[in-house]
């Protein structure tokens, strides 16, 4: 075995896949390109996807770069990441995440996403103003806690100034390519 290579490259490969299967169903709903069939069973398999992770996370605690390699811990943290159905799950994530960032086997920065990703959920203010919505109107940002201080909270996690990630997630997500009746979305990898 390689330095480089994982400790389980099985739950690597099924993190990654299913990551990605789930990305692409997110991609669809954020253009609007689904019915309400297909929302259901997206919604469905995300449900599934963060049961499957939270039989890895008992096991095995948060599934960092020593146990699944970073391309699946990344995996692991975008499935945490939109489990917004699972509130316990996503808080339990986010205390294992930050365990692991700690101790260099993740990325901070992902936890600071899942950290404001659980307040949001739960109904409060976001530390880090990571997480957006994405609807017709725009980008707007998710209530923030004392915005004032939210750069120095940001550079402690090496994100960027927040003036700076709105400013790349507003390229990336224009208006004008957003249906009039595109639903509202949280975009929480974008900032």
């Amino acid at each position: 075995m390689t330095a480089t290579e994982p400790l389980r490259p099985d739950i690597a490969r099924e993190l990654v896949d299913r990551a990605t299967k789930a990305a692409t169903r997110r991609a669809g709903r954020v253009r609007n390109h689904l019915d309400g069939v297909h929302l259901g069973q997206g919604r469905h398999s995300d449900h599934a996807d963060a049961n499957w992770l939270r039989r890895i996370l008992a096991e095995y605690g948060w599934p960092g770069h020593r146990l699944v390699g970073p391309d699946a811990a990344r995996a692991a943290w975008s499935i945490a990441l939109h489990s917004d159905d699972q509130p316990d799950f996503q808080r339990t994530a986010t205390v294992l995440l930050e365990r692991a960032a700690k101790a260099g086997d993740a990325r901070i920065d992902h936890w600071a996403h899942l950290h404001d990703r659980a307040l949001i959920t739960s109904g409060r203010a976001q530390d880090y103003g990571t997480q957006l919505l994405l609807n017709p109107e725009g980008i707007t940002l998710c209530p923030l806690r004392a915005p004032e201080s939210v750069d120095g909270r940001r550079a402690t996690v090496g994100l960027p100034p927040i003036t700076v990630a709105l400013e790349a997630v507003r390229r990336r997500y224009t208006v004008g390519h957003l249906a009039e009746d595109a639903p509202t979305v949280v975009l929480g990898e974008a900032a």
